[in-house]
């Protein structure tokens, strides 16, 4: 193959999978994550057909890092260098008082959010390092800027994001290497229905009165990181509705 290879992680729904579509449109091959199985094929079989490209697919759940290790070492030989890293799997789950939240929820924000990055980070960079090209791009939020009520653990885990983007950049500094945070604030996707356990009454909510963005507009700014030239790093983009200010002032109709 000779087109870049890109690697999502859940892929399979909301900004991974626009990510997907928008890279295949563009002629990258692509390798996708996701915990559901079935889910995973038809999207591969339908960007295999649309665009006529080679889909390679990796079903774990991003948390678990042995399964992490297995699939990555079980990669064939022509999707072995991943040129793109789109660390973009990630959820908030409730809106609790800090001191009053979820214990297991806390957990699994941290471990998705956090220290799953930095694992697929840890296992993916250094092959980068070594063939000298590589581009990381951490899907971060207008949440990681500050904090707001009901949010605190999860503005924390997308602050970690940040911290994470900018370290990676100052330690791959002198290398060919770029690396990327991208911050999106309101975005429709299935992201507040997981928050709120399923309600999708209480997640449409969240949207009322105003045009949220798509995970297709975050997909584009994506896609353009990852299309600068080759001495162009877009370090760090903040992407707002155009009536949201920040995490928590948003303008309603």
């Amino acid at each position: 193959m000779s087109s870049k290879i890109v690697f999502i992680t859940g892929a399979t729904s909301g900004i991974g999978a626009a990510c997907a579509h928008t890279f295949a449109s563009h002629g990258y091959n692509l390798i996708l994550n996701a915990r559901k199985a079935v889910a995973l094929e038809e999207l591969r079989l339908h960007l295999q057909t649309k665009y006529n490209i080679a889909v390679h697919t990796l079903c774990f759940d991003v948390r678990n890092r042995k399964a992490a290790k297995e699939a990555i070492s079980s990669l064939p030989s022509e999707f072995a260098s991943i040129d793109i890293l789109i660390n973009n799997a990630g959820l908030a789950l409730g809106i609790d008082k800090e001191y009053e939240g979820n214990e297991e929820d806390y957990d699994t924000m941290i471990d998705t959010n956090i220290t799953a990055l930095l694992m697929l980070t840890r296992m993916i960079v250094p092959q980068m390092v070594q063939r000298g090209r590589g581009h990381i791009i951490n899907i971060g939020s207008v949440a990681g800027d500050a904090a707001y009520p009901g949010g605190s653990v999860y503005c924390a885990t997308k602050a970690a994001v940040k911290i994470l983007s900018d370290g990676l950049r100052i330690d791959l500094v002198d290398t060919p290497l770029r690396v990327t945070n991208i911050k999106p604030g309101l975005v429709e996707t299935n992201f507040s229905i997981t928050r709120f356990g399923g309600d999708t009454t209480r997640a449409s909510k969240v949207y009322e009165g105003i045009q949220p963005l798509r995970g297709e507009d975050i997909a584009d700014v994506v896609y353009y990181a990852a299309s600068a030239p080759a001495h162009v790093q877009i370090a760090e983009v903040l992407v707002l509705a155009t009536n949201q200010a920040n995490g928590s002032i948003i303008h309603r109709q």
